[in-house]
C-alpha cells in the first residue's frame, strides 16, 4: 500500500520518533523514505541578515536543516532507500507541496518540536498538515509508550460507522496485515453527548439501538480482518469518545491507532473529526490520521 513515506524534520527528538516509526514501516512495505527540513523564511530572513556580518552570527538556516536531515538518515541506519531535500517557504504549505509534487503515500511528523529562528513549530505545523493532507499522517509524541519496540503487536480501529472511518479502517487492516498484529475495532457509544439537558435520560429502546447498531459495524470490520488471517476483536463502550479510545489504548497496550479526520455526529455517533484531534494530542501512541478525501491506493 505504502510506496514512498515522507518524514518532514526540524531536529526535534519529536521528529526523530516519527521517522522511527517510518523506519519501521518503510521496512514492513519496502518503501523509499523522503526527508525534507523546511528552511521558514518568514522567520529567518531577517534575523539572518541582520548577525550575518556579526563573529558571532548564526549557524545559517540551511545548515540546521541539512544537519537535522542527517540525522534522520542515520537513524535509517542504510535499512531503507532515502531521498532527501532542504525545502524554503511556510512550512505546512512546503511539507504538503512536496508530499503532492512527489506521490507521497503516507507522512510521518511528530506533534512537538522546537521553536524560535531556524525551527518551526511542529505541533501547530502537523496538525495544519493532517488537515489539508491528500495522503495519510502519521502523528507521534516522543514519549517512552511512543517507541518502536520489534513490531506493532496490536491496532486499534476506532470506527462511528462512517465513510469516512471507512478510510481509516483500510489503512489500518493494510498495516496490521503486514505486521501480522490483532486488531482492535471499538465503537464508542457518547451517552452524555445525547441528551439536550443534564435531566434528560435516553429511553433504554433508543440505547439497545445504538449499541445494536455499533455491535454491527464493530463486528463487520473485525470480520474483515479475520478474513485476512488476523486476530480481531469488536468492542462497544460508553462515554466520551477520546476518552474511552485513550484509555482503550492503555488498556490494552495498542501500538498503533487509525482513524479518519472526519466523521459523523449526532445521536448515535461521535464526531471522529474532534475525537482524531484529541488523540492526536494526547496519545502516547502514533495515530494514522486519514483525512475523508483521501482513498487509499492498493
Amino acid at each position: 500500500m505504502y510506496d514512498t513515506l515522507l518524514v518532514p524534520t526540524d531536529g526535534s527528538d519529536h521528529a526523530l520518533r516519527a521517522a522511527e516509526h517510518a523506519r519501521y514501516l518503510a521496512e514492513l512495505f519496502d518503501a523509499t523514505v523522503h526527508v525534507v527540513s523546511v528552511v521558514d523564511e518568514t522567520e529567518v530572513t531577517g534575523a539572518y541578515d541582520l548577525a550575518a556580518d556579526d563573529e558571532g552570527a548564526e549557524t545559517p538556516p540551511e545548515t540546521n536543516a541539512e544537519a537535522a536531515i542527517d540525522t534522520v538518515v542515520g537513524l535509517m541506519d542504510g535499512s531503507v532507500d532515502i531521498q532527501r531535500e532542504v525545502l524554503r517557504g511556510t512550512p505546512a504549505e512546503a511539507i504538503l507541496g512536496y508530499a503532492d509534487d512527489h506521490g507521497i503515500e503516507l507522512l510521518a511528523m511528530g506533534t512537538h518540536g522546537r521553536t524560535g529562528v531556524h525551527r518551526y513549530i511542529t505541533g501547530s505545523v502537523t496538525e495544519s498538515v493532517v488537515r489539508h493532507a491528500r495522503s495519510p499522517v502519521l502523528t507521534v509524541r516522543s514519549v517512552e509508550e511512543s517507541r518502536v519496540e520489534g513490531s506493532y503487536d496490536e491496532v486499534l480501529l476506532p470506527t462511528d460507522g462512517s465513510s469516512e472511518a471507512g478510510g481509516a479502517v483500510e489503512h489500518g487492516l493494510a498495516i496490521a496485515k503486514q505486521a501480522d498484529a490483532r486488531v482492535h475495532v471499538v465503537n464508542v457509544v457518547d451517552v452524555a453527548g445525547l441528551g439536550a439537558s443534564p435531566e434528560y435520560t435516553m429511553p433504554t429502546s433508543v440505547l439497545e439501538n445504538l449499541e445494536s447498531g455499533g455491535e454491527s459495524e464493530t463486528e463487520a470490520i473485525a470480520e474483515r480482518a479475520r478474513d485476512a488471517g488476523l486476530e480481531a476483536t469488536a468492542t462497544v463502550r460508553h462515554g466520551s469518545p477520546a476518552r474511552e479510545l485513550l484509555e482503550y489504548a492503555t488498556e490494552f497496550d495498542i501500538d498503533l491507532v487509525a482513524m479518519g479526520t472526519a466523521g459523523r455526529s449526532g445521536i448515535g455517533r461521535f464526531l471522529l473529526g474532534s475525537t482524531t484531534e484529541r488523540l492526536i494530542r494526547h496519545a502516547d501512541v502514533p495515530v494514522v490520521a486519514v483525512n475523508s478525501h483521501e482513498s487509499p491506493s492498493e
